[in-house]
């Protein structure tokens, strides 16, 4: 099954790796020698600056590494701060809480 990326998660590899090549330019690095911190391959760097969504995520995280940006990956999706999920689990808490019969309420 080869479904299409939506286009806004498109978009946003085209710009993640627009900004990787802006950043790499701002660096004086070239894209061998990005490509060879990464290890991988030219090819692979030239693709990945081109926003090709066929490009291994774990390029991306390389080369955010090379950089010193890691971090940035890293908390994309940070749980506890995803507010959705969070109000989404707080509305399917109970209203009260009941002590199990023949348990102790001691802790």
């Amino acid at each position: 099954m080869n479904t299409p990326l939506p286009l806004p998660a498109a978009r946003a590899i085209e710009k993640l790796g627009g900004d990787i090549s802006l950043a790499r330019r701002r660096r004086h690095i070239s894209q061998a020698s990005l490509a060879e911190r990464m290890g991988a391959s030219l090819t692979t760097v030239r693709r990945m600056e081109k926003g090709d969504e066929r490009v291994p995520i774990h390029f991306f995280a390389r080369a955010l590494h090379v950089f010193g940006e890691i971090q940035a990956l890293e908390n994309l999706l940070d749980t506890a701060k995803d507010d959705i999920g969070l109000l989404l689990m707080d509305e399917r808490l109970p209203q009260r809480v009941r002590r199990k019969t023949g348990v102790s309420g001691a802790l």
